[in-house]
This record gives C-alpha cells, sequence and structure tokens, in this order.
C-alpha cells in the first residue's frame, strides 16, 4: 500500500470557491481544479448565445451536459454540429478549433475536464 504525503490531501471545491477563468466570448468559464496535466470546471452559456472560435491546445476535453441545449460546431467551415442534451458526454480532442452555442431559451450548463499542458484555452479568428 501506497504511503499519503501530506501534498496529496483530497481537495473540496465548492461552488462559491470556483474561479472564473479562461475567458472566450460568449461563455463564462469557472474552474474548479487546476493541476499539472488537469483542468476541471464548468461553463456556463446564456440563451441563444454563441461563443467565439477557439481551442484547448494540449488538451483532451471531456463535456458532460448538466442542463439546457448544447450545440458545438466544428470541422472545415465549422460544418461538424453536435447537439447534446442533458446526460450527453462529448469528446473534443486536442488542438480542435471549435465553438459553442446554447440555441435554447435557458442557460446551459456544462461539466468540463481537461488532460493535458500548456494554455487550457487558445481564442482564433475562425475554424480551418
Amino acid at each position: 500500500m501506497r504511503s499519503v504525503a501530506p501534498k496529496d490531501a483530497v481537495t473540496h471545491v465548492r461552488p462559491k470557491e470556483r474561479v472564473e477563468a479562461d475567458p472566450t466570448s460568449g461563455v463564462t468559464r469557472e474552474r474548479a481544479i487546476e493541476t499539472e496535466g488537469l483542468w476541471a470546471g464548468v461553463a456556463l452559456t446564456e440563451p441563444r448565445a454563441v461563443t467565439g472560435w477557439h481551442h484547448h491546445g494540449d488538451y483532451q476535453t471531456s463535456i458532460y451536459v448538466v442542463a439546457g441545449q448544447f450545440r458545438l460546431e466544428s470541422g472545415p467551415g465549422g460544418e461538424d454540429i453536435i447537439d447534446a442534451a442533458p446526460g450527453d458526454f462529448i469528446h473534443v480532442p486536442a488542438g480542435v478549433i471549435h465553438r459553442e452555442s446554447n440555441p435554447g431559451a435557458t442557460e446551459s450548463s456544462i461539466v468540463v475536464v481537461r488532460a493535458g499542458h500548456g494554455p487550457p484555452t487558445v481564442n482564433v479568428d475562425g475554424p480551418a
């Protein structure tokens, strides 16, 4: 059995302790956890809002839709579209340029977990 060092303490982050981070127009990201190689938090998108184009560098991204409607556009010209609903998971590979939107009438909420290194968000002018 591995002994636990003091640096290995469990972290508990309450909603009010999340920090707004990694800005992209059209979405509010709240970081809960950031350690070497891991980023976790939530993203909130207002009704009918569309985010700016961006990618997450060397990070693999896993998205879990909690509430509302969630659309993700990627690929050449942004023509690859995923419409997701609460309970759905989405995987965004490292470096994939994309944008999100909320076509619904209520705020959308997603849980985001990223594994990788470097800047967690890179804003760009548009898709490839």
